[in-house]
């Protein structure tokens, strides 16, 4: 029999369930293991133990007296530390919150527990969310189970690391530049963002602790090694709000396709605005051949609906506009006062620090134009997939980088076959289906050449997000997936 690492969520709360694993067993081998060998890869990085071990307990007992919580009953789990978890801090690497402590769960939380979840930790991220990879002043640098010289991405990197190292089953991740899906890529696991507003956000950090409004672009979704643990983890985590619930419920359609020869592909891997590492695309590749020969009918295509470049400048904005709600009131204005400068110098595009500051500062008339454009490309998508299932695009341009922690989002560099790119490009493949609210499922597909995993992003229309996770479980049963991190096969004999 597999470890209890190995097993999936769904194995797993199914040998719960049927009392052949206590809930109990399941918490200690993970805590194990984390007190073992987590220390080099610093993914797991809070834990409330002794609750866990409480909750663990009555979940056994409960299984013992014939009651069943739900989906996910007894399953030992974290949870990536931007949501506020009761009994657990919620730090967000940020010096300013480092003595914070939840009081209540945030929305995906208390469903996650409702579902019979045990949350024992809280898994790392970079300060406020807010990078590529994941370091901060407070809890120190995750490391890639695969090279622990090389970032394991963010800002969902202690999450994915975590389940590439078998420190946890299942987790909880949040998306809004690729946080969910490029530390997916780089760890060799599966991530899913989901549709807009399919998961209510309140309860997650940032904004501050108590913000009740919904966040832009922003979203919720799972991470797992599995990607059926997708479909069940968001069966738990979909639907409205209280308020809204009052009016309109959650009912995402079936997968129409049913095998993978029913699929209709689209596939863009190459496009001049953002160049992938022949690394990458060697994997891509190899995975549409694979649904090729299953009898997949596939299009190439020559750019995305709207224009790659043109959407991702409407991307930029909007996110910026984000960003900016967030800055001090002091440097708000200072940042006004810049870019009204930067502007008059002609200083103000796409990637520079003028050009951060002129977005993040537009007022709420340029907003709109920009919600506008944002809206007319929904509708150029949704014209899009009348004629496929799944458009299929690179999660992110290289293979897991090199740890870099100097300068800032808008000086740093990347390497993308010997040429020198912005960091920002990093951002690059992932913004299409964020600015759309497009479902996206990172599934791994292999391993470079260097043994770095490689995620393909698989994009569908609004609400399609069971088709995504269905065509990521067909590759898979097609034997197109990374296999299991070393990592992960570890002894964990202490010292």
């Amino acid at each position: 029999m597999p470890e209890i690492h190995e097993l999936s969520a769904t194995e797993l709360a199914a040998a719960i369930a049927r009392g052949e694993i206590g809930s109990r067993a399941a918490l200690d081998h993970f805590l194990t293991r984390i007190e073992a060998i987590g220390k080099p890869i610093n993914a797991v990085v809070a834990m409330d133990i002794e609750n866990a071990r409480a909750r663990a307990d009555a979940a056994d007992a409960a299984i013992a007296a014939g009651e069943n919580w739900g989906p996910l009953h007894g399953v030992p789990m974290t949870v990536k530390d931007t949501y506020e978890t009761a009994g657990l801090p919620t730090v967000v690497g940020e010096p300013k919150l480092k003595d914070y402590r939840s009081t209540n769960d945030a929305v995906a939380t208390s469903r996650l527990r409702a579902a019979g979840a045990v949350i024992f930790g809280k898994t790392n991220t970079p300060r406020l969310a807010q990078d590529v990879q994941t370091f901060n002043p407070i809890y120190g640098t995750t490391n890639n189970p695969w090279n622990d010289k090389r970032t394991s991405g963010g800002s969902s990197g202690g999450a994915a690391a975590g389940l590439a190292a078998g420190f946890t089953p299942l987790e909880l991740g949040s998306d809004l530049a690729g946080s969910i899906r490029t530390p997916a890529s780089w760890c060799g696991v599966y991530g899913h963002k989901t549709s807009y507003g399919l998961i209510p956000m309140r309860g997650h950090i940032p904004g501050p602790p108590g913000t009740l409004g919904e966040p832009d672009l922003c979203v919720s979704g799972p991470m797992a090694r599995h990607p059926g643990d997708l479909a069940l983890a968001l069966d738990v985590l979909a639907g409205p709000d209280a308020i809204d619930a009052s009016v309109w419920k959650t009912q995402l359609p079936a997968p129409k396709p049913t095998t993978l020869a029913d699929f209709k592909v689209a596939v863009l891997f190459d496009h001049a605005f953002c160049p992938i590492s022949k690394a990458i695309k060697a994997r891509l590749e190899d995975a549409v051949e694979a649904a090729r020969r299953a009898g997949a009918s596939v299009t190439r295509i020559d750019d995305l609906p709207g224009g790659f470049e043109k959407s991702y400048e409407t991307y930029d904005r909007l996110l910026n506009g984000l960003v900016g709600a967030s800055i001090p009131d002091k440097l708000y204005t200072k940042a006004k006062r810049g870019a009204k400068f930067m502007g008059l110098m002609g200083k103000t595009d796409m990637g520079t620090t003028g050009g951060f500051a002129e977005r993040a500062t537009a007022s709420h008339r340029d907003w709109a134009k920009a919600d506008e454009a944002r809206h007319k490309l929904r509708q150029q998508w949704n014209t899009l997939f009348a004629d496929y299932d799944v458009l299929l695009m690179p999660s992110v341009c290289v293979p897991a980088i090199p740890h870099d922690h100097e300068g800032t989002v808008l000086s740093r560099k990347i390497d993308v076959d010997g040429t020198a790119h912005g960091y920002t490009n990093l951002f690059r493949w992932i913004a299409p289906a964020t600015v759309a609210g497009l479902p996206a499922t990172s599934a791994p597909v292999g391993l470079t050449d260097d043994g770095l995993p490689v995620g393909l992003q698989i994009v569908a229309d609004y609400g399609q997000d069971l088709t995504t996770i269905a065509f990521a479980q067909h590759l898979a049963a097609a034997g197109v997936e990374a296999p299991a991190c070393p990592y992960a096969s570890r002894e964990t004999t202490a010292g």
